[in-house]
């Protein structure tokens, strides 16, 4: 029974998935994101229920559009895919609980960011701001149930002005140091929104491991001649990295770094 538990949480993510491809396409090119319904992008061929299925349609059109049969790109299955794992890892971490729910849409946020940021350099103003309050009401939900809505808001508040503050701040020295812009003006607001759901002692796990992850693959990616020394590079995904380690680990990290360095505490 646990198995198909799991199995109908796997497609649930999936689903989600597959909506997220269209956030994704559609939110920076300023369309809906409920109608037309999901249509290839190349002749508007309008996909049939089996076509639309989560990872399966993908698999069973081979990767093209019935119609044009030009190529279907397998990021879309790879979401979907991808959401479902975050779906059943989510659940199998956390159970039936209200932070079940709440990392669910966390998590959702956090790939379509992700992604546009990897296609287009920029995170869209109403997916963070929405994510922001959306991250506000988790954390007084999670108040609510126990019994301490005003810190639980307050953790979240302070999260998130912190987020924009630190990288505010890294934006101005980083431009100041380097003669050009250190980061875009998304970040902070994407760091904003992982404040309000982590609160602040998860948003500087987030970042810490952002800026550690990011640093090694930029490094990496400029000593093999991927990138140029001020060539930019999109940071949103390190960042929701980041936030979803600390989905999971945030609290061993936490304790972790206490022990080692504060071990009398």
């Amino acid at each position: 029974m646990f198995g198909i538990e799991l199995l109908l949480i796997f497609a649930l993510g999936a689903s989600i998935g597959s909506f997220l491809n269209v956030v994704i396409y559609r939110v920076p090119a300023g369309l809906s994101v409920i109608k037309p319904p999901s249509r290839c992008p190349y002749c508007s061929h309008r996909l049939k229920k089996h076509e639309n299925v989560p990872v399966l349609g993908w698999l069973w059109l081979k990767g093209r559009c019935s119609n044009c049969k030009r190529p279907i790109s397998p990021r879309y299955p790879l979401v979907e895919a991808a959401m479902g794992l975050l779906f059943v890892l989510v659940f199998w971490v956390f159970g039936w609980q209200v932070q079940t729910l709440g990392y669910w849409a966390f998590l959702s946020w956090l790939m379509a960011l992700s992604a546009i940021d990897l296609d287009t350099m920029t995170l869209p103003n109403p997916l963070t701001k929405s994510g922001l309050v959306v991250g506000l009401l988790f954390q007084i939900g999670a108040g609510w149930l126990h019994g301490d809505i005003v810190n639980y808001l307050m953790n979240g508040i302070i999260g998130a002005v912190l987020g924009i503050w630190l990288f505010d701040i890294i934006t101005i020295v980083g431009s100041f140091a380097f003669g050009q812009a250190a980061m875009g003006g998304g970040d902070a607001k994407l760091a904003a929104m992982m404040g309000a759901w982590l609160g602040w002692k998860g948003l500087l796990i987030a970042s810490f491991l952002a800026c550690g992850v990011g640093a090694f693959i930029g490094g990496g990616a400029i000593a093999i001649g991927l990138l140029s020394r001020r060539q930019p590079m999109p940071f949103g995904p390190f960042l929701a990295l980041g936030a979803a380690l600390t989905v999971f680990f945030g609290e061993f990290l936490w304790s972790a770094y206490w022990r080692l360095f504060f071990p009398l505490s």
